[in-house]
Order: C-alpha cells, then sequence, then structure tokens
C-alpha cells in the first residue's frame, strides 16, 4: 500500500521538477536570442547621435537639460521624432503606452503642444519606474497618468509576461510600446495585439525595438493576424514598426 504522503511527496517532486525545466528552458531561450541578436543589441545602444538629438529639441521645444542621454534602455532620438510627430498631426485623443519614461515625456509634451486636450495613460512594470517618470515631467511642468502595473502571464495565446493594466479605455487612438524588456521572453511585446480591437480607425501602434530577432517574429505574427492593420518598418537605432489600422 502507497502512503498518502509518499504521493504527496512524489508530486511536489513533479513540480518541482517540472519547476526547473522551466527556468532551464527560458533562459536557454533567452540566450539563445542574445547570441543571435547582439548585434541589434548592440546598435539599440546608440541615441541618434547630436543632430538628432537637436532636431527633436527643436522639434518639441523643450530644454536640452529636459532629455537624459538618449540610448541605451531609453528610447532613441528616432523613434521619439516619430512619436511627436504623429501626435502633432493626427493629435489623438487617447494614448496608452508600455514601458515609460523618456516617450512619456515627449507623448506628454507633444499632446501639451497640439492642444487638443489628449489623454496619455502609461504603464511601467514597477512602481519606482512610474515615479522617476512622474518626477521627470513633474520638472516640465507636464502630467500624464502614469501607473504601476506588474508583470503576469501573458494573454492571448501569447508567451512570456505583460502588464496587469486592469481597465483601459474602450478607443485607443496611439499604443506605444516600448517594454516589458527581452529578458522577459524575446516575443513578450507582442501581448500587445491583444489591445488591437480597441485601436480605432486610422489609429496607430508603435513597437520599438523592432530589428531585434524577437520583435521580427513579433511583426511576422500581427501581420499574418491582423490583415487590418498597414506595418511599415522605420529604421532607426533601434528600428520601429508602424501599424495603421484602416478599419
Amino acid at each position: 500500500m502507497i502512503h498518502p504522503g509518499g504521493i504527496a511527496q512524489a508530486a511536489e517532486g513533479l513540480s518541482r521538477l517540472r519547476g526547473a525545466r522551466a527556468v532551464i528552458a527560458h533562459w536557454s531561450l533567452i540566450g539563445l536570442f542574445g547570441a543571435i541578436g547582439w548585434p541589434w543589441l548592440l546598435r539599440s545602444l546608440g541615441g541618434g547621435g547630436a543632430a538628432a538629438r537637436a532636431r527633436l529639441l527643436a522639434l518639441t521645444k523643450l530644454p536640452d537639460d529636459a532629455l537624459p542621454p538618449l540610448g541605451g534602455w531609453r528610447a532613441d532620438a528616432g523613434l521619439l521624432s516619430l512619436i511627436a510627430q504623429h501626435i502633432l498631426t493626427a493629435r489623438p485623443r487617447t494614448i496608452v503606452e508600455f514601458g515609460g519614461g523618456t516617450t512619456t515625456l515627449i507623448a506628454a509634451r507633444a499632446l501639451e503642444l497640439a492642444g487638443g486636450g489628449g489623454r496619455l495613460l502609461s504603464f511601467d512594470q514597477a512602481e519606482q519606474f512610474a515615479a522617476d517618470t512622474r518626477a521627470m515631467l513633474a520638472r516640465q511642468g507636464l502630467e500624464a497618468e502614469i501607473r504601476a502595473a506588474p508583470l503576469v502571464d501573458a494573454p492571448a495565446g501569447w508567451k512570456g509576461r505583460w502588464y496587469g493594466h486592469g481597465v483601459l479605455p474602450e478607443v485607443i487612438d496611439m499604443l506605444i510600446v516600448d517594454g516589458p524588456p527581452w529578458v522577459t521572453h524575446p516575443m513578450g511585446r507582442g501581448s500587445a495585439a491583444s489591445l488591437f480591437a480597441r485601436i480605432a480607425p486610422g489609429g496607430i501602434v508603435i513597437l520599438d525595438d523592432a530589428a531585434r530577432p524577437g520583435e521580427r517574429l513579433v511583426a511576422r505574427r500581427w501581420r499574418r493576424e491582423h490583415p487590418n492593420f498597414d506595418f511599415r518598418y522605420v529604421p532607426g537605432c533601434a528600428g520601429t514598426l508602424v501599424g495603421v489600422r484602416r478599419a
């Protein structure tokens, strides 16, 4: 006769083994994508150069000390200028962003210049990141709704982790995807597709770091599963994928 305690111990051991295998598989995947993608990762460290920074500052009418050094884990000047130009031209009513920071600053400033009273809702995975972004905006007299949203299991058939964002606006005019970090899963940002149905006709999704192998796979799947979007790749330090909803 098998003792119930022995069954419980065996089940616990099996659970631990599966957990260990999952951890090993995850970091093996990260290592593989890191080995393949290191040229893109290295290139993404660039901020775009002094001239690109100067053009961004002229576009947004911000003082030079408003911007931290660009590049690295921060957005580059090309992406920031693309965000600002779209807001100034299209004047979106509702912007939702995942992975805040300098992009939040530029989006908030562009909304102010556009003068349409648009709403900016930004999510970061940790309260400290959110607090740092609030402080950055406050120094320039800017405001946005900046929330901490811890990462949870990815939705909609995607792997990795995604933001536990809670209730969102029913209609989104501009979706900015600059998180989570790729080490959570190389295709982690693909989960943003769970919000594509909310993007208004003529609305836009912007995916940062689109030159990386993981994001290239995300772009391929987005194109295949969302034919009502027109996607284009914008070259730059890290590359940007832009998708516009037709209907």
